[in-house]
């Protein structure tokens, strides 16, 4: 019989590659939206490069962020399920 206490927490490692991911996705996201605004924009465009680059960083990460986490409930839930389930 298994001896860890009964828990709905995912794996550390899940939790790692949801966090890798958030910020993988936050990086892309700062990418795009800096490469975006300075192929539109003649001149000196740092501000604007700048603002683009933290929406789409900001946006990009919440959006992973919110997928990760309906994951990580459905892996805690199938745990849950399967523990229930051994008793």
């Amino acid at each position: 019989m298994n001896d860890r206490p009964l828990s709905a927490l995912p794996s550390r490692a899940a939790r790692t590659v949801a966090f890798g991911a958030i910020v993988v996705s936050g990086f892309a996201g700062g990418t795009i939206g800096y490469a975006l605004v300075d192929v539109q924009c003649d001149g000196v465009c740092a501000t604007s490069s700048g603002v683009a680059m933290l929406i789409g960083a900001t946006s990009f990460a919440a959006g992973i962020a919110v997928v990760a986490v309906l994951g990580l409930r459905a892996m805690g839930e199938w745990r849950e399920r399967g523990d229930q389930q051994v008793q």
